[in-house]
């Protein structure tokens, strides 16, 4: 009996330490440590040692539901601090500068080679001029694997900046422009859609946007030759101008056609200054790069000066356009000169935009692409009128150039 009586007073005094640890933990206070012995004397007089079991199995199970309680408020709280460092991360970071976190520009003054391995001794296999910008493949510590128009390659880090930075450089070296998102559109000569309408463009145009320019709700400042006038910004997207690298065989092309055009401008020079007729003038005039949407819009206007006479008419409606680029007198672009104030009347009446509009025919299209080509049935004229004028020139279809 005895013994019995030690063992049960030996459980008592254990049964209370953990209580009065556990107690300690969730209340950190005596009085709820003397009420908990308390109770535990009293379960042993009744219960024995099963009555203190049952005493300690509460105090077990209380004090599990408080850790758990406590450690997911902890994990609340961490999560929420993590989660509040993302988001402020996030918000700080514009959608501009999203789009340009795998991007790279070559920070120098003439050009950067681009190698076929990361090695100064590799392979040069193009070159990134400055204002150039490429996508980051794969960012290395020395050298950086990037994509630029036709170019793959390596450039090194420290002529380069990346992200953020190449953003912000950018900005500072490089011209905005307003991608024109729609056909007709119309630039005007000041921010109201009331003023004068300068000229129209067609999707895909690039206008250089007067960044010094006042800011006017709903308009976008843009440079036509030296005057500043405005298109609507819900037409347009503005960006950054940035070039591509080019190959080395793109460069070499492209130095052997400024060469040809060079010695064809010296030998015509040659020529007229004795007194001699060009020998290319008759069928064969200079070519002339258009992109795309210039070519729609030489279609357009000889479908609409010379839709009714044939190919070769048409063709020739486009050859004066290539020729007044090409004579230093007019404008020196497709848009320039058919957009010159009182030259075409389709330009300034509306037909033109409703033309572009509409859509324009594929022997217009055949007829401006041989006119870009070279192709002039003219002999170098840069005017026509209807042949019933009796104006003197080369007659063709129902228009008489000169």
């Amino acid at each position: 009996m005895k013994a019995n009586k030690k063992v049960m007073d030996s459980v008592v005094v254990a049964g209370l330490a953990v209580a009065l640890g556990i107690t300690a933990v969730m209340s950190n206070g005596t009085e709820a440590a003397d009420r908990n012995r308390t109770v535990a004397e009293e379960q042993l007089d009744q219960n024995g040692i099963a009555g203190v079991a049952t005493v300690l199995n509460g105090y077990e199970s209380e004090a599990a539901d408080y850790f758990d309680f406590a450690i997911s408020v902890e994990k609340q709280d961490i999560e929420m601090v993590a989660s509040a460092g993302t988001e402020d991360t996030e918000e700080s970071v514009s959608e501009e500068e999203k789009e340009w976190q795998d991007k790279l520009m070559a920070k120098v003054d003439d050009f950067l080679y681009v190698r076929a391995e990361a090695d100064g001794d590799s392979d040069i296999v193009g070159k990134m001029y400055k204002g150039d910008r490429a996508l980051i493949k794969k960012e290395g510590s020395t050298w950086t694997k990037i994509a630029s128009g036709s170019v793959k390659g390596y450039v090194k880090n420290e002529f380069c900046v990346m992200g953020t930075d190449a953003l912000k450089y950018a900005k500072k070296h490089c011209k905005t422009v307003a991608n024109v998102q729609i056909d007709g559109l119309r630039i005007r000569k000041s921010p109201s859609t009331d003023a004068e309408v300068i000229k129209a463009v067609t999707t895909g145009e690039k206008l250089i946007v007067d960044t010094k320019a006042d800011e006017k709700e709903g308009w976008v400042a843009v440079k036509v030759d030296s005057q500043t006038c405005y298109v609507s910004e819900e037409y347009v997207e503005i960006g950054l101008k940035t070039g591509k690298a080019v190959t080395i065989e793109e460069e070499k092309a492209a130095e052997e056609a400024k060469k040809a055009a060079e010695q064809k401008e010296k030998e015509n020079a040659s020529a007229s200054s004795n007194g001699q007729k060009a020998p290319s003038s008759d069928s064969q005039g200079t070519s002339l790069a258009a992109s795309a949407d210039e070519e729609t819009l030489l279609a357009a206007l000889v479908q609409c000066e010379a839709g009714g006479e044939g190919v070769q008419c048409m063709t020739a409606v486009g050859a004066v356009v290539v020729n007044r680029v090409h004579s230093g007198s007019y404008p020196n672009s497709i848009y320039g000169v058919i957009y010159q104030r009182g030259q075409f009347g389709p330009a300034s009446s509306g037909r033109l935009e409703s033309r572009l509009a509409s859509g324009v025919s594929s022997s217009a299209r055949q007829a401006a692409r041989a006119a870009l080509s070279g192709s002039d049935p003219t002999g170098g004229a840069k005017s026509f009128k209807l042949a019933s004028s009796g104006h003197a020139g080369t007659v063709i279809g129902a228009l008489v150039f000169y």
